[in-house]
């Protein structure tokens, strides 16, 4: 373990922290901590799901490795937390791969219809692309993704993977708290979108804590997929249900964009921060602002300032604002755009960056960058015996995506096509066979080409700024792996948009319990707008894995999982 897990609980706090504690002040470490981290000689998974969790473990235990364990643990999120994720969404993973000693990088994002352009939009009048219903739907990526994963590094039989969810989905399970919540916000909103409530609301009430679910819709997708593979999905009779249910319905999407979807294997990107180098996806996916936080902030001395103190939640929030001006611009599909990743996230412009935040003013708005040019998700980890370890994100997007549920399957239609932008030359413009802008994102740590920890909190913009929460929690303030997910979080809103919206108000400010009413003032006397926001702070999972041979784990208290090993 590093030395940053071994330092004194109050080395990082100011004297004046107003932390409020959990049931009991904990005899060790912080006392907003919710419990200990979780430690195991052989195998860890940490999911938001207990049953996803047990899902994964049991895979491993029967011989399964991370990578087969954590389409498992998807499969089943895609039942137990269908509010998040499912198999009408898209994925992302970043893998260690132990044998080969390599990252591999997998987008498995799907793509806007080819018969929809935006002379549509445009001449039917609108500003910006729906939220929910046909027209915001792409092609689903997950079950691409997980044949590749598994064709690549997979070692046991895809029907074996499955089995659990499809057990599951026959024979029903408990709904939990945190899940059945979002079980109402979502019905609320989607129950009169075509064959939503066949599935999700089937006696006319959705889903209420403790009440016993079953999908056997979903269980029958899943043996299809089980025995038929990936053409199941993209060529089968599940691709043709979609395809004629979406156009039925007034949308785009066909059975031949269907077919024609595949997934990419690309070279996660990373930069250093205190001895650390932190891997994200590049673009389409917001991973990079994660980068471009930290080339800003490590520039000044976080420890120093103390986590609640108006001095770091400034410049945290500052920098946050200049790398989403530079999100709102440069990031989308880069089959369509040449953007200049390695740029972006280099500390030259970063120190660029950096001269431009005002220590005792808070922005109203900034200006993208100019860099030299040449033209309610899931997050899930797993790690093995072998020392493969997997950081896996998968979403629909809102909660539920589209509300559009194709009859017999037993899933929601993503909505990701929202994300594009109606603007005519925007990087991230509304294109036929295109890629949208994409919130998810994995993250993965090395130190010295090592594997150190596999790590993501899920939650659309909240992502980027709690990756880099995260990593300062744990190398400036001394965190252990749980205390740094624990721990109150910041949370900026409101910057300019990849879709075309433009910050000119400074946006609004949101700090999670804990944080001490005079750093509330000070930030408001500094400029900053404070907003109080309920449930919008995210989701963590992590696995680190311990120089001396074993694994810790952490979960997120926030959702209804938990970390778990043997």
């Amino acid at each position: 373990m590093h030395s940053f897990f071994r330092k004194t609980a109050v080395t990082a706090l100011v004297a004046s922290a107003a932390f409020t504690a959990v049931a009991a002040d904990r005899i060790t470490g912080h006392h907003f901590a919710t419990r200990s981290e979780v430690m195991a000689p052989e195998a860890m998974a940490a999911t938001s799901q207990g049953l996803a969790t047990q899902a994964a473990l049991d895979i491993m235990k029967a011989g399964g490795n991370a990578i087969d364990a954590a389409i498992a643990a998807n499969a089943m999120l895609g039942l137990v937390e269908p509010t998040g994720n499912g198999i009408g969404g898209d994925l992302y993973a970043i893998i260690w791969h132990a044998e080969s000693g390599q990252l591999y990088g997998l987008n498995a994002s799907g793509r806007s219809p080819q018969s929809l352009s935006l002379d549509y939009f445009v001449e039917n009048g609108y500003e910006s692309i729906p939220q929910r219903g046909v027209l915001p739907i792409s092609v689903p990526g997950a079950v691409d993704g997980w044949f590749e994963m598994h064709e690549r590094f997979g070692s046991m039989a895809m029907p074996e993977i499955l089995a659990p969810s499809i057990h599951y989905a026959e024979n029903g399970f408990p709904v939990t708290e945190v899940i059945a919540y979002y079980f109402g916000t979502n019905s609320a909103v989607l129950q009169d979108f075509p064959g939503f409530r066949e599935v999700f609301m089937k006696d006319g009430e959705h889903p209420q804590k403790g009440d016993v679910f079953r999908n056997p819709d979903l269980a029958n997708t899943y043996k299809k997929i089980a025995s038929g593979g990936r053409d199941a999905f993209y060529r089968g009779d599940i691709a043709r249900t979609i395809g004629e249910f979406v156009q039925e319905h007034g949308g785009f999407l066909t059975y031949e964009d269907m077919a024609a979807h595949y997934s990419e294997w690309v070279d996660p990107v990373s930069t250093n921060y205190r001895g650390y180098d932190l891997w994200e996806m590049p673009p389409n996916t917001q991973g990079i602002a994660a980068l471009q936080i930290l080339n800003i902030l490590e520039q000044y001395d976080i420890a120093e300032m103390g986590f609640d103190s108006p001095e770091y939640i400034h410049h945290f929030v500052e920098a946050k604002k200049l790398a989403f001006e530079d999100r709102a611009k440069f990031y989308s599909d880069t089959a369509f755009n040449d953007i200049p990743v390695d740029w972006l996230i280099s500390k030259e412009y970063a120190q660029e960056r950096a001269k431009l935040i005002n220590p005792e003013r808070a922005g109203r708005s900034y200006e993208p960058g100019n860099p030299p040019m040449t033209g309610d998700t899931i997050y899930l980890t797993t790690a093995d015996k072998h020392g493969n370890m997997v950081s896996l994100i998968q979403s629909n997007y809102r909660g539920m995506g589209s509300g559009i549920t194709p009859t017999g399957l037993g899933f929601v239609l993503q909505n990701r096509g929202e994300l594009f932008a109606l603007e005519e030359g925007h990087m991230n413009v509304f294109e036929p066979g295109k890629r949208p802008f994409n919130t998810i994102i994995p993250a993965f740590v090395t130190k010295d080409g090592k594997p150190v920890m596999s790590y993501g909190v899920m939650g659309g913009g909240t992502q980027p700024q709690m990756h880099a929460q995260i990593l300062i929690n744990i190398l400036d303030f001394g965190m252990n792996l749980q205390e740094a997910g624990d721990a109150p979080r910041i949370l900026h809103q409101g910057s300019s948009q990849p879709t075309g919206e433009i910050m000119t108000d400074g946006g609004v400010l949101s700090l999670e319990n804990g944080f001490s009413d005079n750093t509330r003032r000070e930030l408001t006397k500094m400029g900053h707008r404070l907003q109080e926001a309920v449930g919008p702070f995210g989701g963590y999972q992590a696995i680190w894995y311990d120089e001396r041979g074993y694994y810790i784990g952490a979960s997120e208290s926030r959702k209804d999982g938990y970390a778990a090993g043997y």
